[in-house]
């Protein structure tokens, strides 16, 4: 089992560093609308939200504004990444809380979305700047990423009708992670689609930060999870 408060602490950890090392200004290529600092301020503001849903029960967090001055944007982030990373560690992980998950929230559930929130947008930073080859998630964590988008976010597009029910199913086998792995079925359809990689070239495909030549699998990805 993950330790998800441990893993939050590193991943925000390593967000808050690279805003000290990358150019802000830098354009995010997994989103051309935003350059580095409008992630960090996005990624900031999640936080600020995922705490409140927490602490209050309810999704109607009113994030602070990111600071219009560059130099003040590693402070603010820290910041609130903290309170996110102590309020979730001195909050019992089955403590009822507000979720956009199946089942009953709990505030466990919040310390591994935010855990693979600050871990994807770690990578949009790197490749920002053309250091992608430098984001290495330990297979096991970027695997239960994976599993996260079966269990959670394919769910939640078909249910908002972001996403029609694809029309096959993705049947992902990862090669990397220690012990082995089930594979993960995302879809119920005809026909089976299979993908195999490592776990992080997998969950970077599902995110859209990577494309594959397979003509059979680009177009259920591409509907899997809709950016």
């Amino acid at each position: 089992m993950h330790d998800w408060n441990a893993l939050l602490t590193a991943a925000t950890g390593r967000v808050a560093r690279l805003i000290d090392e990358v150019d802000l200004t830098a354009p995010v290529p997994a989103c051309p609308e935003w350059c580095v600092a409008d992630l960090v301020e996005h990624l900031g503001s999640v936080h600020q939200w995922a705490r409140h849903a927490v602490v209050e029960g309810t999704p109607e967090g009113r994030p602070e504004d990111a600071p219009a001055d560059l130099s003040e944007l590693a402070a603010w982030y820290a910041g609130h990444a903290g309170d996110l990373v102590e309020t979730l560690a001195t909050t019992d992980p089955a403590a009822s809380a507000w979720t956009f998950g199946r089942g009953v929230g709990t505030a466990g559930w919040w310390a591994r979305r935010q855990t693979h929130e600050a871990l994807m947008h770690s990578y949009d930073m790197l490749s920002a700047v053309g250091r992608e080859e430098e984001w290495q998630p330990d297979p096991a964590v970027a695997w239960d990423g994976v599993r996260e988008v079966q269990d959670t976010f394919y769910l939640r597009q078909v249910k908002m009708a972001r996403t029609e029910p694809l029309a096959g199913t993705l049947v992902l086998e990862a090669t990397d992670v220690p012990g082995g792995a089930d594979p993960v079925r995302i879809g119920d359809g005809e026909p089976h689609v299979h993908l195999r990689g490592t776990a992080r070239e997998l969950l970077l495909l599902l995110w859209h930060r990577a494309t594959t030549d397979d003509p059979a699998a680009a177009p259920l990805l591409a509907e899997a999870i809709t950016p």
